[in-house]
């Protein structure tokens, strides 16, 4: 029980799970298992016939297993709803659950390189099958593409600036430490703004190494397949860049352009929204810090 604590309060855990009109005997899924509280909540809804199958690619996850016979829990990227599913013989649920970003135990795990507060190698992949590290991004990547990182991901309007630094800096010799990449980039972190800016520069960074935008595009398009009609989708964001994709694809059911119009004129979309944006009270926030930036949407497939 101790290791599910020293992971996070499950941010908006009610209302997430409350989002997913739970049917007894129904089949869910907790695609980002993490500490295993939005797991607990859902499993205490659902009767002997209920399942629930959760995801998660950290190892460390792992050790959060919940022992009932109702759940499953998949060690594996999201990204392949479908695929792990299918290999458990599923084909249809009624809900999914999605809590995005990194999870508080991810960044206080001071050498998985993902906290601004700590030194650390430069790391920052959420499955350590991952190729790809921050170390690969900041000392390999050509300017296009790391001007490409921290412009697309971390909205960054010196990303040009930040890329010249970085590449100069390295020649000399490699970045390997995110004290180090501090350093290198020191002149662009005032005093004042330091914390705002280096978050930024951390979340680019991180998004890359994972992917995470392709991966939720995937997951997304894919959960519109498996969901059942009136099968509903909980998801909770933390950054713009994420939120603006769920709710796009739960109002038109695709990330960019129109929906296409039916004989009359209609738009044919493939969800109903429920409800409005749900965020956490101040209550919350000052009991878990992470959620201060989150974001709860809620759809209905039609």
């Amino acid at each position: 029980m101790m290791m599910v604590m020293e992971y996070h309060n499950p941010v908006l855990l009610k209302e997430t799970v409350d989002g997913l009109n739970i049917k007894p005997d129904g089949v869910y899924v907790d695609v980002t298992f993490g500490g295993g509280g939005h797991s607990r909540e859902i499993l205490k809804r659902l009767n002997d016939k209920g399942r629930l199958y959760a995801f998660d690619q950290d190892e460390d996850a792992l050790n959060n297993a919940i022992d009932d016979e109702r759940f499953v829990l998949i060690h594996e990227n999201f990204r392949y709803i479908k695929r792990f599913l299918r290999f458990h013989g599923v084909k249809s649920v009624d809900g999914i659950l999605a809590d995005l970003g990194v999870s508080s135990h991810q960044f206080d795990v001071p050498e998985r390189g993902f906290s601004t507060r700590f030194d650390a190698e430069l790391d920052m992949r959420m499955s350590k099958r991952n190729d790809l590290s921050a170390y690969v991004v900041v000392n390999e990547y050509d300017d296009a593409n790391l001007r490409r990182v921290f412009l697309d991901y971390g909205e960054l309007k010196n990303a040009p600036a930040l890329s010249r630094t970085i590449i100069e800096a390295r020649t000399k010799k490699p970045i390997k430490t995110t004290d180090e990449l501090k350093i290198v980039l020191s002149k662009y972190l005032p005093e004042k703004i330091k914390n705002k800016v280096l978050a930024q520069i951390y979340q680019a960074i991180r998004i890359e190494v994972n992917q995470e935008m392709e991966v939720l595009k995937e997951f997304l398009e894919q959960s519109l397949e498996i969901l059942k009609p009136e099968g509903r989708l909980s998801v909770i964001s933390y950054h713009s860049l994420e939120d603006r994709l769920v709710k796009r694809f739960m109002k038109n059911g695709m990330f960019e352009g129109e929906p296409e119009r039916d004989f009359y004129g209609n738009f044919s979309v493939p969800f109903d929204l429920v409800g409005k944006l749900i965020v956490p009270d101040e209550e919350e926030i000052k009991v878990n810090n992470r959620a201060r930036s989150a974001k709860l949407r809620i759809a209905e497939k039609k």
